[in-house]
């Protein structure tokens, strides 16, 4: 079984600068080292950006970002912008308030929730429009790295988010309405595989590299119904989480701290240590 960076290899990785290094789109990510362990490894950024190809639920008014900038008078230039954004969309946060009377509020949540070691599902060989992600995927990570750790975050992978901001592809239409809801088309967690983790383990919290828990034709949204209800955050519309391993890995997850939210978006980070880095394909070795 491999073995899990603890949270000091994180805490102290971000105070002395590495988080501050990571940044998209940008290879490879500066090396930070542990003060305390001596750990070495990288951040990776596991959420979309925020602008205007941000993907959001149809009939939801997207993401707004209105520029203001100038000089004053004596020539000190200066950018202060204003946006707006639902609180549900792109890579953002359900807090248990979403689905959930009584449920924490996003400034409510505990922190350590949020901060855990990574448990990365990954069912992308098999994911099409519909599919679930069933009990048995979480057994079979189980046989290969043993049970999953208390307060997890449990990050499902379906390879989802390659598909990127095509709308289509992503959503399964292109249809911006209210009536494109009942056209949507991609993977989800299974009822059934959603209630064997509240009930069987004690997961932090549970992420999707997907719009939404529930797969595009759920109705009623079981999976939030379960998940929520329970003090289990969600994490929609992830990216990135082939460059973690499928165990050893530490999560960092900061939403927008919105007093008395349902959710928000979401800024998350990945810390994998060099000795558990996924190893490149070679491109000579593709298709063999």
């Amino acid at each position: 079984m491999k073995r899990s960076a603890g949270p000091a290899v994180v805490l102290a990785a971000a105070l002395f600068g590495g988080l501050a290094g990571c940044r998209r789109n940008e290879a490879p990510p500066p090396v930070v080292r542990d003060v305390f362990t001596g750990v070495a490894g990288e951040w990776v950024d596991l959420g979309h950006p925020f602008g205007d190809k941000t993907i959001y639920w149809p009939g939801v008014r997207p993401f707004r970002l209105e520029r203001h900038s100038g000089e004053s008078a004596d020539g000190v230039y200066s950018a202060a912008n204003r946006f707006s954004a639902p609180e549900h969309g792109g890579t953002h946060l359900d807090a248990p308030a979403h689905f959930a009377r009584e449920g924490a509020t996003v400034d409510r949540i505990d922190p350590y929730r949020l901060i855990g070691p990574a448990v990365v599902v990954d069912v992308s060989a098999r994911m099409e429009p519909d599919s679930r992600v069933r009990v048995e995927d979480f057994q079979v990570w189980e046989a290969h790295h043993g049970r999953m750790p208390d307060r997890a975050v449990v990050l499902i992978r379906t390879g989802w988010s390659d598909r990127w901001p095509d709308r289509t592809r992503y959503l399964g239409t292109a249809d911006t309405t209210a009536a494109g809801a009942a056209k949507l088309h991609f993977p989800g967690i299974a009822p059934d595989a959603a209630r064997w983790l509240v009930e069987n383990r004690e997961p932090g919290a549970v992420g999707i590299d997907t719009p939404s828990l529930d797969a595009g034709q759920a109705t009623d949204f079981p999976v939030h119904q379960i998940l929520l209800p329970a003090g289990i955050p969600g994490m929609e519309g992830l990216a990135h989480l082939d460059a973690l391993p499928e165990s050893g890995a530490f999560v960092v997850a900061l939403p927008m701290d919105i007093e008395g939210g349902s959710g928000a978006p979401l800024r998350i980070f990945g810390f994998v240590p060099h000795d558990l880095a996924p190893e490149p394909v070679d491109s000579a070795d593709a298709g063999s």
